[in-house]
């Protein structure tokens, strides 16, 4: 159900991911976006990119990158999407359930999530059952089209066993 993510699998989940940066609530990236800007920020710059698939049907996708380099370089971190439709299926469960697995097989040891929209309630409780704790607040760090500025969390889990 989760694989690497191809050109033709991020194009027919183009329109969710269009749709999300459009709506300016959860991810922090120009709502103007080309498909190739997305593809390129998505797919090619992380390390890696992957597709949760069913039934031929692209119903989310994650990246998984380097959060920072040298002496940070053991923490990764992953952003996530998921289709409208399939919302509250347990897809982003899974998928970051996966990047938890993949990260360890990618050599990291912590996992962080730069900038957790304050008001994105469904991601803050489910990223809390997966172990993630908001190790930090960045006030006023984003600026939602009906709210206007409002904070933004930073969320982190350790994942190696030192």
């Amino acid at each position: 159900m989760i694989r690497e993510i191809t050109t033709s699998d991020f194009a027919a989940f183009w329109p969710t991911f269009s749709e999300v940066i459009q709506e300016q609530e959860t991810y922090a990236f120009d709502p103007d976006m080309t498909q190739e800007q997305a593809f390129n920020l998505w797919c090619e710059t992380p390390l890696k990119a992957y597709a949760f698939v069913e039934n031929n049907q692209v119903l989310g996708t994650y990246y998984i990158k380097q959060n920072a380099m040298g002496p940070s370089s053991h923490i990764c971190n992953c952003g996530y999407m998921v289709s409208n439709e399939a919302r509250g299926k347990g897809i982003a469960r899974s998928m970051c359930e996966h990047s938890q697995r993949k990260a360890i097989e990618l050599g990291f040891d912590a996992m962080q999530f730069n900038s957790v929209v304050s008001t994105n309630n469904v991601a803050i409780r489910l990223w809390k059952k997966l172990g993630f704790s908001i190790i930090g607040t960045i006030p006023k760090a984003y600026n939602h089209p009906q709210l206007g500025l409002i904070d933004s969390y930073i969320m982190y889990k350790w994942l190696g066993t030192s």
